[in-house]
C-alpha cells in the first residue's frame, strides 16, 4: 500500500539546509588531522551531548512512552548509520575515490527497491528522477574501474555503503512517523556511536592526542554535517519519505566540490554543472511524481 506524502516548501527549505550542512563533510574531515572513522564516532558521540540534555528536560515523556517497536526502530536505524560509515569510509583506502562515491551513491535506488519490496507505489517518474539524479553523481565523480582484487573490495564495501544508508532513511521514515526527531537522532546516534567505538577498537584506530584545530573541526562538524544536515534530514524524513530525502542528499557531492573550490582553491570539474543539472531534475521528477501520483484510499497523508 502506498503512503501519502505531502512535500511542502518549508521541508524543501530544510532539506536544502541540511544539504548544504552535509556538504562541508568532505572539507572538514580534509582539515581534521584524525582517523576518519574516529571523525565519525566524535560526531555522533558529541551530537548525543547537545541532544541527551534535550530529551531529559523536554522529551521524558516521550522517551518513556516509547514502545517495542519504536524503540526497534530506533535501535535498528543507529545499527543501519553505524554500518554505513563502517562500510564506507574503509572503502575510500582500498579503491578510488570516485569509485568509491559513485558507488556509495546509489543510495536512492536501494531506497526505492526497499519501497517496492514492502508494497509502496514508486512511481514511473519518480524512477526516472532517480536514475537522473545517480547519473548526475556518477558523472561528477567519474568513471575509475579497476578489476584488482583491492580495488574490487572497495567497490563492495562502498556499495554496501548505500544500502546502509538507504535502510537507516527508510527505517528513520518509518520510525518518525509517531517517534519526536529529538528522541530519534538521540537513540539512533547512540547505537551509532556504541558500534563505531566497537569498529575504531578492533581497527586500533587513534580517538585522542589530536591537536585543538582538529578538536575545533569535529565541533563544526557536529554543528554542521551532524545537527543541521543529519538531524534536519531526520525532522523531514516523517513528511518526505526516503526516496526523496536519498535523492536530494546527492547534491552534497556538488556541494563539496564547490566548497572545495572556495576553500582550498580547487576548481571543480567542467562535470560539475551538467551534474548538478541531471541531479536538480532528478529531484523535481522525484516531487513532482509524490504531488501527482494519487494516495490509496484508507492511507492517511501525513502531515
Amino acid at each position: 500500500m502506498r503512503r501519502a506524502v505531502q512535500v511542502g516548501r518549508g521541508d524543501l527549505v530544510l532539506i536544502a539546509v541540511a544539504v548544504v550542512a552535509v556538504s562541508t563533510s568532505a572539507p572538514l574531515i580534509r582539515e581534521a588531522a584524525a582517523p576518519a572513522l574516529a571523525i565519525a564516532l566524535w560526531r555522533n558521540v558529541m551530537a548525543i551531548a547537545v541532544l541527551a540534555p534535550v530529551c531529559a528536560i523536554r522529551r521524558r515523556e516521550e522517551i518513556a512512552g516509547l514502545g517495542r517497536a519504536e524503540t526497534r526502530g530506533c535501535l535498528l536505524a543507529g545499527v543501519f548509520l553505524s554500518a554505513h560509515f563502517a562500510t564506507w569510509v574503509p572503502s575510500l583506502s582500498f579503491t578510488s575515490v570516485a569509485s568509491s562515491v559513485a558507488l556509495v551513491a546509489t543510495q536512492p535506488v536501494w531506497a526505492a527497491l526497499i519501497a517496492r519490496r514492502r508494497g509502496e507505489h514508486v512511481a514511473p517518474r519518480a524512477w526516472t528522477g532517480i536514475f537522473l539524479a545517480v547519473a548526475g553523481a556518477v558523472l561528477l565523480a567519474g568513471v575509475d574501474l579497476s578489476l584488482s582484487p583491492r580495488a574490487l573490495f572497495g567497490d563492495l564495501l562502498a556499495l554496501t555503503g548505500g544500502m546502509m544508508a538507504a535502510g537507516y532513511v527508510t527505517v528513520g521514515a518509518d520510525v518518525r512517523r509517531t517517534v519526536p526527531t529529538t528522541v530519534y537522532s538521540t537513540l539512533c546516534y547512540a547505537v551509532a556511536a556504541a558500534g563505531l567505538l566497537v569498529v575504531c577498537l578492533v581497527g586500533r584506530q587513534s580517538l585522542g592526542g589530536y591537536d585543538a584545530a582538529t578538536w575545533w573541526v569535529l565541533v563544526a562538524m557536529v554543528i554542521g554535517p551532524q545537527l543541521l544536515g543529519h538531524t534536519l534530514v531526520n525532522r523531514v524524513l516523517r513528511t518526505t519519505g526516503a526516496t526523496l530525502a536519498s535523492v536530494a542528499i546527492l547534491f552534497e557531492i556538488v556541494g563539496s566540490a564547490f566548497i572545495a573550490w572556495l576553500a582550498f582553491d580547487e576548481v571543480p570539474p567542467v562535470t560539475a554543472i551538467p551534474a548538478g543539472i541531471l541531479i536538480g531534475a532528478g529531484v523535481v521528477l522525484v516531487v513532482r511524481s509524490e504531488a501527482d501520483e494519487p494516495a490509496v484510499a484508507g492511507a492517511p497523508a501525513l502531515e
